[in-house]
C-alpha cells in the first residue's frame, strides 16, 4: 500500500478542465449539486468545487479506500462535500437523499480509478504480481481468482471474447482450464504468464502486453460493469433537472457505445416519423452538447497516458423525461 501518498499527489483526473466547462452553465446556480457517480480519489469534485464557489457535490464511490482518500482531501471544503459509499447505479437513490430539489450536474468517469491501478495489491494491474482480485469494493462480490475457479471454459471464452475483444480467446480460456486442473490460478503474474504461452508469438510481439486484454474483461466480469452502467445511465438522466447537465467519459468501446444509445435515445423525438404533428410528449428531453464523442488532445496524452482511450460525451436536460420513457421502478425491474 502507498497510503502515505495524498489522493491529490497520485490522481492526475482526466479532461478536468472540459468536463468543468461543459459543466459550467449548469454548475453557476447558487445551490447548484454536482454528484460525481465515480468519486475515485476526487480529482474532478476538487475542481468542481474550487471552480463553483456555490454548489455542492456528492460523491458516489463503490470502494471504501476512495472514500477514505477522496474524503480526507476535500475535508477542507466542509459540508459542501458528501461522500457515500454506493455502486453508481444507486444515482437516483442518492438524488432523492442528497439532491431534493433536482440534480444539476452529473460526471461520470467510467472503468478502473488510478487508486486502483497503482494498489498492486489490488489484481487490477498486469505489470505487478499480486492475488488476483480485481474487485472494486474488496468487501463484497467474487474475486477474479474466484471466477477463474468456477466459469465454464464457454463462459470464460465469452468474457474473454465480449469483453475484452481477445482475438484468441478460446486458446485463452481453454489453457486457463487446464491450468486450474493442475493448480489454482491465484496470482496476476500467473494468469499473465498463462495467456503469454497461449498467444501466438507473431502476435506477442507487437500491441504491448498480451495480457492486458483479459485483465479488462475480467475487471469488467467481476464487477459486472456493463450491467450496472446500463442501469445507472436512465437513472442518472431522470435525476437531472431541466436545464442539468451530464459528462460521461468512457474507456472501451462497449461503454461507449451503452452511452452513445442512452443520449441519442433522449435526444431523438419518440413519435412515428408518419405523425402529422409531433406531441409534445415525444419531443426529444436532451440536447446533446458534443459532435460524437470527444478525445483527449496529443498534449494531454502525453502527460496524462490514461487519457489516451478516452472518449466524453455530453448532453443538457431540456424538459421532464415523457412517462413512457421514464425507467421502471425498481419493484418493477
Amino acid at each position: 500500500m502507498t497510503e502515505d501518498r495524498s489522493a491529490a499527489e497520485r490522481h492526475v483526473p482526466v479532461l478536468a478542465a472540459r468536463c468543468l466547462d461543459l459543466l459550467a452553465p449548469a454548475l453557476e446556480r447558487p445551490g447548484a449539486v454536482l454528484i460525481d457517480t465515480t468519486l475515485g480519489m476526487g480529482g474532478h469534485s476538487e475542481l468542481a468545487l474550487q471552480r463553483f464557489p456555490e454548489a455542492r457535490v456528492v460523491g458516489i464511490d463503490r470502494d471504501p479506500q476512495a472514500i477514505a482518500l477522496a474524503g480526507a482531501r476535500l475535508a477542507p471544503f466542509g459540508e459542501r462535500f458528501t461522500a457515500v459509499h454506493a455502486v453508481y447505479d444507486d444515482v437516483d437513490r442518492v438524488a432523492a437523499d442528497h439532491a431534493t430539489g433536482g440534480v444539476d450536474g452529473i460526471l461520470m468517469d467510467l472503468g478502473v480509478s488510478s487508486l486502483q491501478l497503482d494498489e498492486a495489491d489490488r489484481g487490477f494491474a498486469y505489470a505487478q504480481d499480486a492475488p488476483l482480485d480485481m474487485r472494486m469494493d474488496p468487501t463484497r462480490g467474487v474475486s477474479a481468482a474466484e471466477l477463474l475457479a468456477t466459469a465454464s471454459v464457454g463462459e470464460l471464452r465469452r468474457i474473454l471474447r465480449d469483453y475484452g475483444e481477445e482475438r484468441f480467446a478460446g486458446r485463452v480460456a481453454s489453457a486457463i482450464v487446464r491450468r486450474r486442473e493442475q493448480q489454482p490460478i491465484e496470482r496476476t503474474g500467473e494468469l499473465v504468464d498463462l495467456v503469454r504461452a497461449s498467444i501466438p508469438a507473431a502476435t506477442r510481439r507487437t500491441g504491448g502486453n498480451p495480457a492486458k486484454r483479459t485483465f479488462q474483461a475480467l475487471r469488467i466480469a467481476v464487477n459486472d460493469e456493463l450491467a450496472v452502467l446500463e442501469r445507472t445511465l436512465p437513472r442518472a438522466l431522470e435525476s437531472l433537472s431541466v436545464g442539468g447537465r451530464i459528462v460521461v467519459m468512457a474507456y472501451h468501446s462497449l461503454e461507449d457505445r451503452a452511452v452513445k444509445r442512452a443520449l441519442a435515445r433522449g435526444a431523438t423525438s419518440s413519435a412515428p416519423p408518419d405523425f402529422p404533428v409531433e406531441p409534445e410528449t415525444h419531443r426529444p428531453y436532451l440536447r446533446l452538447l458534443t459532435r460524437g464523442a470527444e478525445e483527449a488532445d496529443d498534449a494531454e496524452r502525453a502527460a496524462n497516458p490514461r487519457a489516451t482511450s478516452v472518449r466524453l460525451r455530453a448532453a443538457e436536460r431540456t424538459r421532464p423525461t415523457p412517462d413512457h420513457m421514464r425507467p421502471r421502478s425498481r419493484s418493477a425491474a
